[in-house]
């Protein structure tokens, strides 16, 4: 039986997440495992990759052949570099102390550079939240400066009104009077002949 390591896909429509196996070569891709390494979501930045290293490690050194991502995500982990370090160990070429040693060195650097890219994601996320800000600022500002624009033309307008309505009023009151004055007049007229 050619046992193979590989992704077995799980998940939503267009929101994959997997599953990385030790299957048989000849079992469909979604179908029976042997055993269940851990799983891989691709959607996140970076990948998230939850592994159990020890039994990788020994599947690989067992014989089993991964897939082109399962090789991938497997020296993301590290579990191809612990292989060759072992191999290391087992010709003699340095102690197990060393091995392990050189392995944590590699690991820490690995980490960093995750550690670089979130960091750098959040970053980022940060600057178009700035952006966005500033530019909902301006927006706000422009709509206030033309709001404040139109209610003083709306008061400038309702004075006006307000004037043109007095002066109407007080040329109303005028033509009132004069017209009274002028009524009073041949009514003062007529009196005075009467009398006479």
């Amino acid at each position: 039986m050619a046992t193979r390591i590989r992704l077995q896909r799980r998940g939503k429509k267009n929101q994959p997440f997997y599953h990385l196996v030790i299957a048989d070569g000849r079992a469909p891709r979604d179908g029976r495992f042997i055993e269940d390494l851990g799983t891989y979501n691709p959607l996140t930045n970076p990948a998230t990759l939850n592994i159990n290293f020890d039994r990788a490690l020994y599947w690989l050194e067992a014989g089993a052949s991964p897939s082109e991502t399962a090789r991938a995500i497997l020296k993301r982990e590290g579990v191809y570099m612990m292989k060759h370090l072992r191999g290391g160990v087992a010709k003699g070429a340095f102690s197990e102390a060393q091995a392990q040693q050189k392995f944590e060195a590699w690991k820490q650097e690995k980490d960093s550079k995750l550690k670089s890219i979130v960091l750098e994601e959040v970053n980022k996320a940060r600057e178009v939240k700035k952006a966005r800000l500033a530019a909902e600022t301006k927006v706000k500002e422009a709509m206030s400066a033309k709001i404040a624009a139109r209610l003083a033309e709306i008061a400038a307008a309702e004075a006006k009104a307000a004037q043109e309505a007095a002066e109407a009023a007080a040329a109303e009151q005028a033509a009132a009077e004069a017209a009274e004055a002028a009524n009073a007049e041949p009514a003062a007229e007529e009196a005075a002949p009467a009398e006479a």
